[in-house]
């Protein structure tokens, strides 16, 4: 049998509707757990020859999210930081 998985933005509307009905706020994140959140994406934009800068302009375009290339660098958790945080 297959596991079954779902895309992040299906998480993110089902998490969301479920804190509208308990009445919670939406969740809120601090910068540094945002980045090690995003550092895989990072790793791959990176690898693609994407410097910290061009990744903090997009996600400032794409979203209200206020970071510079030294937010990134400052809290990117490497591989192994990730790796560790899934055992």
């Amino acid at each position: 049998m297959m596991e079954k998985t779902y895309s992040l933005e299906e998480a993110l509307k089902a998490q969301s509707a479920l804190r509208v009905a308990a009445g919670l706020e939406p969740e809120q994140f601090p910068l540094e757990a945002f980045v090690g959140m995003i550092s895989d994406e990072i790793q791959v934009l990176r690898e693609l020859g994407k410097s910290d800068d061009q990744i903090a302009d997009l996600i400032r375009q794409q979203s209200k999210i206020e970071i510079n290339a030294a937010d990134i660098a400052a809290n990117y958790a490497s591989p192994e930081q990730r790796s560790a945080r899934r055992e």
